[in-house]
């Protein structure tokens, strides 16, 4: 479908030409025109696929500036706030909509003095609750409610703090749920809080024909670093993702990787906002080549051109896994994912294995040359942050 048949304010539309987007993508084809028509929508969409447009076109349309703060939008990490953020205020600049993220790890005064003035809120839900606790936010003129990655929310376990926020919204709203996935959980939120929702699911973006899946089998654990700075001086053409398991190890690896002449960024969650943006923007403007990540910082972000993806930590379950690998392989390009895997990952790659659709074969080993890996990183910012 062409965004100009939909039935969208004339200024948005305007500047859906302007940035270049002529047809709609699936889950916006289904979803828009039901959320104008003030249906209550779940909708299920891998990342990359226009979810955030899908709610946002509709979302800018039916705000009225006069009216005060009428929409919330929750979201699981900083990262993602701010990017729903940025596309609400690039398609929303004509309308004089008034558009405020909220989160934690920055100070909290100047989101005070931004809420007074908000027609429309993207917040993570700790910070939203802070702000409920100060009587900071009043929200009972809410008209619109989206819960964003709803099923990343639920599995960092942030259910507790979205049920508390529902609970001081008006009953009589439309509710939009935008996940990657439609587990069980997902469903029963759903059936809990919406009213006779549409429910629209899209087909996988990632051509399972174009994606190559293997792993390494590594006998010696101090191997794995000298066989990935292999893999990603001479098997990655285009951008490289590295994700592990924990906030520590990404540090570790990003600095490493860097000592080895590779042009690498860490993004975690206990990283300052400052320089999670500044990773962002050096991946946005193409000026690093690897991103090494943990799960739920690089969940829910749109990167696009990624040609490799590694496991260097093993995900746990095969939902992590898919969420990994599907960052790759699309729009028609090849991709490769790339386990590394040692005896301490045998676990939860046999987990992973157990989904017989995943067709993970075993690479043999390449000549290597072996370089050194430090284990410790000093820290100029020894303090953290949860996700949130």
């Amino acid at each position: 479908m062409n965004f100009n048949n939909l039935n969208l304010n004339k200024k948005i539309l305007k500047k859906i030409n302007e940035v270049g987007f002529e047809k709609t993508t699936s889950i916006q084809e289904k979803c828009i025109p039901e959320i104008l028509n003030r249906k209550d929508v779940v909708g299920q969409a891998e990342t990359g696929s226009g979810k955030t447009l899908a709610f946002s076109l509709p979302l800018l349309d039916m705000i009225k500036k006069e009216n005060g703060l009428q929409a919330l939008i929750l979201t699981p990490t900083r990262e993602l706030c701010i990017q729903v953020t940025n596309v609400l205020k690039e398609f929303g600049s004509e309308l004089g909509i008034k558009i405020y993220d909220i989160y934690g790890g920055v100070a909290i005064e100047p989101q005070i003095r931004n809420i007074k003035k908000a027609n429309i809120i993207v917040a993570t839900p700790g910070r939203l609750l802070d702000h409920t606790r100060r009587k900071s936010i009043n929200l009972r003129n809410i008209r619109f409610l989206v819960l964003d990655e709803t099923d990343k929310m639920l599995d960092m376990g942030f259910i507790d703090d979205v049920e508390k926020i529902i609970r001081n919204l008006p009953r009589d709203r439309q509710t939009l749920m935008f996940s990657a996935t439609l587990s069980h959980d997902v469903f029963r939120i759903s059936k809990k809080h919406l009213k006779n929702p549409m429910i629209f699911e899209t087909k996988s973006l990632v051509d399972k024909e174009k994606l190559n899946q293997k792993y390494y089998d590594i006998y010696n654990q101090n191997d794995k670093f000298s066989l990935l700075v292999h893999l990603l001086k001479n098997d990655t053409s285009g951008l490289a993702i590295v994700f592990c398991a924990t906030r520590h190890e990404t540090d570790i690896v990003a600095k490493n990787l860097r000592k080895q002449g590779i042009n690498a960024s860490a993004i975690h969650g206990g990283m300052s906002q400052n320089k999670r943006i500044k990773s962002l923007d050096k991946l946005k403007k193409e000026n690093i080549d690897v991103l090494v990540a943990t799960d739920v910082a690089a969940r829910g972000l749109d990167i696009k051109n990624v040609s490799h993806v590694y496991n260097y930590d093993v995900p746990k379950c095969p939902k992590e896994y898919i969420h990994r690998i599907g960052r790759t392989a699309r729009a028609g390009e090849n991709g490769e994912a790339v386990t590394l895997l040692t005896s301490r990952d045998h676990d939860n790659f046999r987990n992973v294995q157990s989904d017989d659709k995943l067709k993970i074969k075993k690479e043999s080993f390449p000549k290597f040359e072996k370089v050194a890996f430090f284990r410790k990183v000093r820290r100029k910012n020894k303090r953290h942050s949860k996700s949130n």
